[in-house]
């Protein structure tokens, strides 16, 4: 629960110190800067470096698994390596509401940790190669790195490979991919940490001498574009592509995760990446987010973005057995979770940005 008391109270004591700071003239008169923020500063470092934070903890987890798998070759062993695929992957797919600032401009980030489809052919030649596979040589193509690699060598194209179907030299190009996923996992987790690169000293310190954002309002249209841009990019790119990509029939190899059948929770997570980011919690901290600026002014406004953040993710799960499955057999139910992402869209774009350009 957002604690108002607690709201006003920072604001009682905050707002003469903060607006005596701030280079901006609108916002020194803005009795509200206070809990603007609150809220920049509580959404970047607890809800985005701490996600980023719980990422880089997990690949390092999954390069030990990946280690422990080449030497003790198991099935559990392997069932162990897709456990922490998955723990990896979803505090990554929990981020794609503000894959801004450093995840596009620290050496492409995004497309090194994140690029699909899988160039096939790319790690065949590299397989096929005489030199050795390591970290530094598979930087050169983000096609053939990354979790989409990762996954293609742990489930195999069919979602049913055996660990006695995994070669030494696929076993040497796996734990590569593994230390070079965990390489920029780290690289962004230092970007936006205090004691990195602080890029989140930029939402704290938004509107004053040296962040790059030149009001509280620029740094909060930031987070709402990114929220409405994801709820957009799944439902319709991610969920639209492999449901009507072939004529308005199911177009499966453009399914994002399809080798592990992790793209319903990809979506979910992605819509979660909103939720964190909007309530201002992650991973058991209760903190302040959009809603605390919203709610103050729009109780309606913040309800309804609430509920309908939790019918998408919702409507999401409700689709039965696998992503794969429901494109072609469950057709219905794959459009209700497109039409409630689509919806939850259109209210952050139509309702949401206006309301925060407008503070």
């Amino acid at each position: 629960m957002k604690n108002r008391i607690f709201t006003l109270a920072l604001l009682a004591m905050s707002a003469f110190a903060y607006v005596s700071c701030s280079s901006n003239d609108s916002e020194e008169a803005d009795p509200n800067a206070a809990l603007y923020n609150g809220v920049l500063t509580n959404v970047s470092n607890n809800v985005i470096v701490e996600t980023y934070k719980k990422m880089n903890d997990n690949a390092l987890l999954l390069e030990a698994a990946i280690d422990n798998l080449e030497a003790s070759r198991t099935a559990d062993n392997l069932a162990a390596v897709k456990l922490a695929w998955q723990a990896t992957r979803a505090p990554w797919e929990s981020s794609e509401s503000f894959l801004y600032g450093p995840v596009e401009t620290e050496e492409i980030v995004d497309p090194a940790i994140d690029s699909w489809p899988v160039d096939v052919v790319a790690i065949d030649n590299i397989i096929a190669s005489p030199g050795a596979i390591t970290a530094a040589s598979l930087a050169t193509n983000n096609d053939a790195r990354g979790f989409h690699t990762i996954e293609y060598f742990i489930w195999g194209i069919n979602s049913n490979k055996t660990v006695g179907q995994i070669t030494d030299r696929e076993f040497e190009f796996l734990q590569a991919a593994a230390e070079d996923l965990q390489n920029n996992t780290q690289k962004l987790y230092d970007a936006w940490r205090v004691g990195g690169d602080n890029y989140a000293g930029n939402f704290s310190g938004a509107g004053t001498s040296g962040s790059v954002y030149p009001s509280q309002k620029a740094a909060l249209t930031e987070i709402t574009e990114g929220l409405f841009g994801i709820a957009d990019e799944v439902a319709n790119g991610k969920i639209e592509t492999p449901l009507n990509g072939n004529g308005g029939s199911a177009m499966p190899e453009a399914e994002e995760s399809r080798f592990s059948n992790n793209s319903k929770l990809d979506f979910a997570n992605n819509i979660r990446s909103i939720q964190n980011m909007y309530m201002g919690d992650y991973n058991g901290t209760d903190g302040m987010g959009m809603t605390n600026i919203v709610s103050l002014t729009n109780a309606t406004l913040d309800n309804t973005i609430k509920t309908k953040i939790q019918d998408a993710i919702d409507a999401i799960n409700a689709i039965p057995n696998t992503f794969t499955d429901g494109i072609t057999n469950n057709r219905p139910a794959v459009t209700n979770a497109q039409n409630k992402v689509n919806e939850l869209k259109t209210l952050l774009e139509s309702q949401l940005l206006p309301f925060i350009t407008n503070l």
